[in-house]
């Protein structure tokens, strides 16, 4: 049963990730015709599309894909009441769902951040996956780094970020508990 809970958590996870990551790519106005950005479309558009006929966009914001990253959440939670309790109820489905999508938002931000770290240490030359996690993360770095210039050349920033979020995280369970 906990390999089946692992199996299904994980896949839902993963795409409402990518479906969090391509509502983050508009918002931040990145590269769309970048090798990643380009995987994000391909791999939501089939369920991004439709819903943008009844969804549309406003100032920017893909509503359509906050939309269904809140069903792919009540899916996930769905199907893991009814595998473990073998019954359903909106009302924590709804709640869950909500909370899922922020806490996997979360997650997605910090491990992009994580990510580009990393890059930025091994990388030579121009990468384009660096070059999306640049665009991403720079509207939220630049006001860090406006208190927090870089100390002898090492730029901090980027993990006061990773700290706010693990707060956040923490303080996000702790209300919810």
């Amino acid at each position: 049963m906990n390999a089946m809970q692992f199996l299904i958590s994980t896949l839902f996870d993963l795409f409402l990730m990518v479906v969090l990551l391509r509502f983050w790519l508009q918002w931040a106005k990145a590269d769309f015709y970048n090798p990643m950005s380009q995987f994000v479309v391909k791999a939501t558009s089939f369920a991004v599309n439709p819903l943008r006929k009844i969804i549309p966009g406003l100032g920017g914001l893909d509503f359509a894909s906050l939309l269904l990253a809140f069903i792919v959440a009540a899916a996930k939670i769905s199907t893991l009441m009814w595998l473990i309790y073998s019954s359903w109820a909106i009302q924590p489905v709804l709640i869950q769902a909500l909370i899922t999508v922020l806490k996997e938002g979360l997650n997605l931000v910090f491990w992009v951040l994580i990510i580009r770290a990393i890059l930025s240490w091994v990388s030579q030359g121009y990468n384009p996956i660096e070059a999306v996690f640049h665009q991403l993360t720079e509207p939220m770095l630049k006001p860090i780094r406006k208190i927090l210039p870089p100390l002898g050349g090492l730029d901090l920033s980027v993990l006061v970020l990773i700290i706010g979020i693990q707060f956040l995280q923490m303080l996000l369970m702790d209300l919810l508990a």
